[in-house]
């Protein structure tokens, strides 16, 4: 059997998928979407550097790439509920599984519960599956942490703080972030919204409380600038000393006035170039206590497009419906398709 996977967005994470996926036997790219006038009719396979074509052209036309009827679609073009659930309900109503990294689609239900429902209703009644995965929210931060409280005979509450590098990122992230901005500025973004900081911290929470049976009464979110006291360059942004370096983002779930979830994520350019090490901490205060830490950081990129690709089978074989990572078997690097698992979905 092979598996027929489609893209929807051929961005710098779907191209790091689709290199996966062209090596690998028993699967087939059969067509990836987007509508980049740079990208829409060149092979696939080129875009992710190869000299051999894959035939699979990119189209800016969903339906015909969608008419190719694939078993499944990665999903890869933004990052919120609403932007994209009309594209995830086209794919499943045309009958593909989807995995989507769009970090509100970890647990949309945070997002927006109607919505969230409403395609939880269409990929039910096409018998097709829907996850929202990543390295953050959809691993390091909510399912590693679930999966490491199954050694815990109770736990009374966590601490995860992710340490990472945002110097490969673009223009976008930079201005998200407000890296490179003044402290006033970066106040003035957070008060506007237009410096956000990381998206997922709801979805992360969600997961956490739903698998635990935690009642979460309130999630309280704070956005404070890492002022660089040194100069930092990346290919996109110079931060001189007094200028912002990235943005630590905190989230802190409460039942009642007691905090029981809290995540950390200080993300900034050039960490090294101030003495600080990136990485992942997971405190769990729980019987017995557990802390488990990684230096450096699991690198986002390749995590996020490897989860993406390693989901395939637990998607394939997953109960229609939108479902998270908290839901399936915990992932595993894909080394042998299942022959079966795209029928047993429809069994």
């Amino acid at each position: 059997m092979t598996v027929k996977i489609a893209l929807w967005g051929v961005g710098a994470m779907a191209l790091r998928m689709a290199d996966m996926l062209l090596d690998r036997s028993g699967v087939a790219i059969v067509g990836a979407i987007d509508r980049h006038p740079d990208k829409v009719g060149r092979d696939v396979a080129e875009l992710a550097g190869r000299a051999e074509p894959s035939g699979a052209v990119v189209s800016e036309d969903a339906d015909a790439v969608l008419a190719r009827q694939p078993d499944i679609v990665l999903h890869a073009t933004d990052s919120f509920l609403a932007a994209v659930a009309p594209d995830l309900r086209r794919a499943v109503e045309a009958g593909a599984d989807v995995i989507t990294i769009a970090e509100e689609m970890a647990f949309p239900w945070a997002a927006d519960p109607v919505v969230a429902q409403g395609l939880d209703a269409a990929a039910r009644a096409s018998g097709v599956s829907v996850l929202g995965t990543g390295v953050n929210p959809g691993f390091v931060m909510d399912s590693l942490v679930l999966a490491l409280t199954g050694a815990c005979a109770s736990v009374k509450s966590l601490h995860v703080s992710r340490v990472n590098d945002l110097s490969q990122f673009g223009p976008t992230v930079m201005r998200t972030q407000g890296v490179g901005l003044s402290p006033e500025a970066f106040a003035a973004g957070v008060a506007d919204g237009s410096v956000v900081g990381h998206v997922g911290f709801p979805q992360s929470v969600g997961m956490i409380a739903t698998a635990l049976g935690w009642s979460i009464d309130r999630v309280e979110e704070t956005r404070a600038p890492i002022i660089s006291d040194v100069r930092r360059e990346t290919p996109h942004v110079t931060v001189e000393p007094g200028m912002v370096a990235g943005c630590r983002h905190v989230a802190t779930g409460y039942s009642g006035d007691r905090a029981v979830i809290v995540l950390e994520h200080p993300q900034q350019v050039r960490p090294e170039a101030a003495g600080v090490e990136t990485g992942d901490t997971i405190r769990i205060d729980g019987a017995p206590p557990i802390h488990m830490a990684s230096a450096p950081e699991i690198p986002g990129g390749a995590a996020t497009a490897a989860l993406a690709v390693n989901m395939i089978p637990r998607v394939l074989a997953a109960a229609p419906g939108v479902t998270t990572m908290a839901d399936l078997p915990i992932p595993t690097a894909w080394t042998a398709l299942d022959p079966q698992s795209a029928a047993r979905r429809n069994a």
